[in-house]
């Protein structure tokens, strides 16, 4: 009588099936460049549709006009925003990231973390003044013209958070970015309410933040891979969501029928939209390993 064998698997060049399958999904660097290049270019969509573009400013500038014709008690939930110093606080969490950094032993991380929250502070000023501009706008609206695309208050608090999320222990840095995406949020909403900035501003914000700290975390990853893998569909939404969440929030602000409806929408608008932009980078950074002292692949506690 034959005996006859279960067929074996197909042997793939490296000799495994296994590797077949991981061969054709993308590394953890790869979800992080993604993300840095999703975001980035969200921030030139967010900058050419709400800035260049007769409709996006039609818009926008109805936001500011009626945040300038509103009373402070109707917005008397934003007004804290107006007695933060923001140069003290930014010196405060400067002092309180170190000292994390001291107390768990981890100076070099520490450092790494001060860098992600410098860099795209400085980013934002050299951009919103040195290289982007804000057209004329003939739309009959008295509202300041210069150019406040980036939000640097925005910037400010999407880096702190960020900042934060890097020295707490890594096995934290979901739930901070998930929770202090709400502090985002309010002030990203606050700076729309008070009329010092628009909703693209508080959305480029978030994009140039994000984008730096996901760049950063790719080099990080590229030098110490840790050969885990992350599914294809999550790939493309690091690269096409940040794009999405700007397109959205366009397609509902240029859709508002009037000034109340408009400054309603960009307040709701920008406090989603930060919270929506931050939770999307918190997927790749979780298991990110900031620290160039630890070993390669071992992950941050």
């Amino acid at each position: 009588m034959a005996v006859t064998f279960p067929e074996a698997p197909p042997i793939t060049p490296s000799g495994s099936p296994r590797h077949a399958l991981e061969a054709r999904t993308p590394s953890r660097t790869v979800l992080l460049v993604a993300s840095a290049v999703g975001c980035a270019v969200a921030f030139l969509v967010a900058y050419l549709l709400f800035v260049r573009t007769a409709a996006g400013q039609e818009a926008e500038n109805g936001v500011v006009h009626s945040a300038q014709a509103t009373g402070p008690s109707t917005v008397d939930w934003a007004v804290p925003l107006r007695d933060v110093d923001l140069v003290v606080l930014l010196g405060a969490v400067a002092v309180l990231v170190l000292a994390l950094a001291l107390v768990r032993r981890r100076f070099a991380l520490g450092v790494t973390a001060l860098v992600l929250l410098a860099t795209p502070l400085v980013a934002a000023q050299l951009l919103k003044i040195y290289v982007l501009d804000r057209p004329g706008s003939h739309d009959g609206y008295a509202v300041a013209s210069h150019n406040s695309f980036p939000s640097g208050h925005v910037s400010a608090a999407t880096a702190v958070l960020f900042a934060l999320a890097v020295v707490l222990p890594a096995r934290m840095r979901t739930w901070v970015l998930a929770v202090g995406s709400l502090g985002v949020a309010w002030v990203a909403a606050a700076t729309v309410a008070l009329g010092w900035h628009r909703l693209s501003d508080t959305v480029g914000g978030c994009l140039l933040v994000a984008a730096v700290v996901c760049a950063g975390a790719a080099v990080v990853s590229a030098r110490r891979p840790d050969g885990r893998r992350v599914p294809v569909p999550a790939t493309a939404a690091a690269l096409a969501g940040p794009t999405v969440v700007v397109l959205a929030g366009f397609a509902v602000l240029a859709s508002a029928t009037s000034e109340a409806a408009q400054f309603v929408a960009a307040l709701l608008l920008a406090g989603v939209s930060a919270v929506a932009l931050v939770l999307l980078v918190a997927g790749p950074l979780r298991k990110v390993n900031f620290d160039p002292g630890r070993a390669r692949t071992r992950l941050s506690r």
